[in-house]
């Protein structure tokens, strides 16, 4: 009998459980995670903050979910070694649990840049529950705070906060927020809502220095031109790193993430990967890089346990995505959005009035990248079409107008698309 071992308890251990029960109604399976809550939607913190949801509604599988699948977990323990010799996993309170397969589930860890006063109180990141929970309780007795960058992350902080009343700065070093997953032209409406809804966006400025009062409690930041801002909270949001230190000495192969092949599994045998941990391969760049979002961990996750299980499914590879909404502005990207090299063809519809840009990239008539801000009604089959590596050399003038659907596809792929939605249907 097989005796599976899942370190971490988010959205791709979740799947490799669902895959493996699929396949294997027997075997046992253990759950290990540093964090003692059932499996939650982490993309919900900041509505958690904001006080929309509650745990209960942030559960992202109903209570009893481990139990039906007669899944053991171990929870609040951190595993901190990987023996791939004895097939032994150690956690920090000393347990030793024997695998015959092993998921590395475990995520990314937020980035601290070396900084004067980054461990002074006050100081936060802004990735788990529990961070969630030590920010909203603090806010209480916070009239400022500043985020140390202006990505995905650090904003949909910003915006949490500032619902609840306090002043907002954001501190961004790039020319522009979101800069990974907007251009210019994206990037300006969302910033100009932001900065109408009271949030500060200082673009190109760093924070030098984080000063506290005698008492080791935050009171200012300092910038890179020497201005002081005044505040209570600092959230530091410049990046996560895939978090592998666990396998340190294990002998599977590490670069930005755990790199794995298309059964998600790793260089050793028996261990896989997968989630925001894992370096799996991006269909548009055609090599393995990170691709941190929800979907493709899900999906990793169950390609994952499909293998664990003995049976035989491919990642088909996936791409960067990034989705969120502030203030009535909804924006959306994916793929490539801003290639460096030459030979891309570009579309763009810009409606500034209307707070609207969309923008298409495109190779050899393939989409491989796109940017909607304002309007994204038709993103979802924009994403088919690059997922599907579609040649729209005769239809791709009329992709961005709003009257695009499916009756604007050429009468061929019309049928092509009905026959396979039969045969799915069927």
């Amino acid at each position: 009998m097989e005796n599976y071992v899942i370190i971490g308890n988010s959205v791709a251990a979740i799947a490799a459980i669902e895959a493996i029960r699929k396949k294997d109604k027997e075997g046992s399976i253990t759950v290990v995670s540093d964090e003692p809550y059932l499996a939650y939607s982490r993309p919900l913190i900041s509505y958690y903050i904001e006080g929309k949801v509650d745990e209960d509604r942030m559960l992202y599988r109903p209570r009893g979910f481990y139990e039906k699948k007669n899944v053991k977990t171990i929870l609040g323990e951190k595993a901190v070694k990987v023996d791939s010799k004895t097939k032994k996993i150690s956690l920090k309170n000393g347990q030793e649990i024997s695998y015959t397969k092993l998921l590395v589930a475990t995520g990314g860890l937020p980035f601290f840049p070396p900084m004067k006063g980054i461990e002074s109180d006050g100081v936060f990141v802004f990735r788990t529950l529990d961070d969630a929970k030590k920010i909203l309780e603090y806010s209480e007795n916070t009239k400022r705070a500043v985020m140390i960058g202006g990505g995905f992350i650090s904003l949909k902080a910003a915006h949490a906060l500032r619902e609840l009343g306090l002043e907002i700065t954001v501190v961004e070093l790039l020319d522009r927020i979101m800069g990974i997953a907007l251009d210019n032209q994206g990037a300006e409406i969302v910033e100009k809502r932001l900065e109408e809804n009271g949030i500060e966006i200082l673009t190109k400025h760093t924070v030098s220095e984080i000063v506290s009062n005698k008492r080791g409690k935050v009171e200012a930041v300092i910038l890179d031109d020497g201005k002081r801002i005044d505040c209570e909270m600092v959230i530091v949001a410049v990046g996560v790193r895939p978090n592998f230190k666990l396998l340190d000495g294990s002998g599977v192969k590490t670069n930005r993430g755990i790199v794995v092949n298309d059964k998600m599994e790793t260089n050793v045998s028996n261990i896989y990967a997968a989630g925001d941990v894992a370096e799996a391969y991006d269909f548009l760049y055609k090599e393995n890089r990170l691709n941190p979002i929800w979907p493709n961990a899900y999906e990793q996750g169950f390609v994952a346990g499909t293998n664990m299980a003995g049976g035989s499914r491919k990642y088909p590879g996936g791409m960067g995505m990034n989705s969120v909404e502030f203030y009535g502005i909804p924006s959306i990207s994916m793929g490539i959005t801003s290639p460096e090299e030459e030979g891309y063809e570009v579309l763009i519809k810009h409606l500034p009035d209307k707070n609207i840009y969309k923008k298409l990239v495109l190779k050899d008539n393939v989409i491989i990248g796109a940017i909607f801000v304002g309007d994204i009604d038709r993103a979802g089959i924009v994403n088919g079409l690059i997922k599907e590596q579609a040649v729209v050399r005769d239809y791709k003038a009329d992709i961005l107008e709003d009257s695009f659907g499916f009756v604007s596809f050429p009468i061929d792929v019309r049928k092509e698309k009905l026959t396979k939605s039969k045969s799915k249907a069927s």
